[in-house]
């Protein structure tokens, strides 16, 4: 069955611009890429604070985990509710509330932490809330960004969005300890530093909603008489018989888990193999950032490519074989060239993977099977746990070479499984408004 084609929004504006920044020419676009901006630079400011003043207060592992557990399983729990509410409501009233809730929910965790109120359960319940929050939403962001910039932009705009978010992987951290090492004034106990922070943390979150609430694009629904559990199931229904989505998805959750392994296992890595502290952990953890954000530069300046499905498995297989790499690595100089390398090759195939789906989803059911999609992401630390048990028992080389050859082989298998994956070209033709996904045809194939 052919995918239907995606609907063009009647909000929808034109641009032929060409080059990295392309998507940028989009008044909606620009507002939409720095509210994402300013959201994930204080995403990752908060949590290296939160993990920071956690550890301090209990000194236990598990705690952390326990306080990432509650912010993730609501996005397993929640996220189909927040596909349906995607696509039953006006996407940029979605995103303003949910903005506006987080916001105040940080302000509020900033003044208890300032204050020295805190206790380990503040966190468990502010977790859960953010989490909740985040679940309902995160739908509708993803969904409305094709919409506003159409399909000749989407990879374009894709890969500038992921690039914004491995450059707060990078800079977002360093703030956050900057901020916290200039107020604590080395009195480790202070809480004051942490507030501060998360002080911050909320002036950009009210950022990010203000510029939300300028854009122009609404991102109306379309008309529907389906109840809230029948469209969940016309979403897993359109994903069961569009075998290209369904595949889709299966890769970037399968292959993608095994190879965030490296990012999962990493603080051991670093101890076990490299011999480093805090310091090296920094420099292998800036390398894998910097790798990544050149992935994401790399497929904006390519833009709307042809040979997608070629380029997506080429891109994983490359992953792969720089993850054994780094497995082998013995030194901190031929670590930080691999991790580069995997953080590269990584953000190019899962960002390229985002992009086609995106193409590939028609307007009205975009929320749910998005939703789908970051509901099936929430398992992804669940799949980590093979590999985490062979590190522990066995090795932490020999974990990242499984993980490397897993990958490989998850790969290799949905291709067997669904070669039409293989086959993506365009997503759709330049001079003609076609099947969003068609494949290659013999003699396009026979041309490679």
């Amino acid at each position: 069955m052919g995918l239907p084609m995606r609907s063009t929004s009647p909000n929808e504006q034109s641009s032929n611009t060409k080059g990295m920044f392309a998507s940028l020419s989009f008044r909606d676009f620009r507002l939409l890429w720095f509210g994402n901006l300013a959201a994930t630079f204080a995403m990752q400011m908060q949590i290296v604070a939160r993990g920071w003043l956690i550890y301090d207060m209990t000194s236990s592992p598990m705690a952390l985990t326990w306080v990432m557990l509650s912010f993730m399983l609501p996005s397993i729990l929640f996220s189909l509710a927040g596909g349906v509410i995607a696509d039953r409501l006006r996407k940029r009233s979605i995103m303003v509330v949910s903005g506006i809730l987080n916001t105040i929910a940080t302000v509020a965790l900033a003044v208890i932490v300032y204050m020295g109120d805190i206790t380990f359960w503040h966190f468990i319940y502010f977790g859960v809330f953010n989490g909740t929050v985040l679940a309902l939403s995160m739908p509708a962001r993803a969904a409305i960004t094709p919409e506003i910039v159409g399909k000749d932009h989407v990879v374009n705009a894709m890969a500038l969005q992921s690039a914004t978010f491995n450059l707060s992987r990078i800079v977002g951290p360093a703030l956050a300890g900057g901020l916290i090492a200039l107020v604590a004034s080395g009195n480790t106990g202070s809480t004051q530093g942490v507030g501060i922070v998360l002080f911050t943390v909320s002036g950009l979150y009210a950022v990010s909603v203000t510029t939300i609430a300028w854009l122009r694009y609404k991102g109306d629904p379309q008309p529907s008489e389906s109840n809230p559990i029948e469209q969940v199931k016309e979403g897993f229904q359109f994903m069961r018989e569009e075998r290209i989505v369904l595949g889709l998805m299966v890769m970037g959750f399968v292959p993608m888990t095994f190879g965030f392994a490296v990012m999962f296992l990493l603080p051991a890595f670093n101890a076990d193999v490299i011999g480093g502290g805090a310091d090296t952990l920094g420099i292998l953890m800036t390398g894998s950032g910097i790798g990544a954000l050149a992935g994401s530069l790399v497929l904006a300046k390519l833009g709307d490519i042809g040979q997608k499905g070629r380029v997506m498995f080429y891109a994983g297989y490359l992953w792969a074989i720089f993850i054994a790499g780094f497995a082998l690595s013995e030194t901190l100089v031929a670590a930080f060239a691999f991790g580069l390398a995997t953080g590269l090759f990584g953000a190019l195939m899962g960002s390229l993977n985002m992009s086609v789906v995106q193409i590939a989803l028609p307007d009205h059911i975009r929320g749910r099977v998005m939703a789908i999609m970051m509901m099936a992401h929430g398992f992804m630390p669940i799949g980590i746990i093979p590999i985490s048990v062979v590190a522990e028992n066995v090795g932490i080389d020999i974990a990242l070479l499984l993980a490397a050859f897993l990958l490989a082989a998850s790969l290799f298998l949905l291709r067997v499984w669904i070669p039409e994956l293989a086959t993506i070209d365009r997503g759709h033709d330049e001079d003609e408004d076609d099947d969003l996904l068609a494949p290659q045809t013999a003699k396009q194939s026979e041309a490679i």
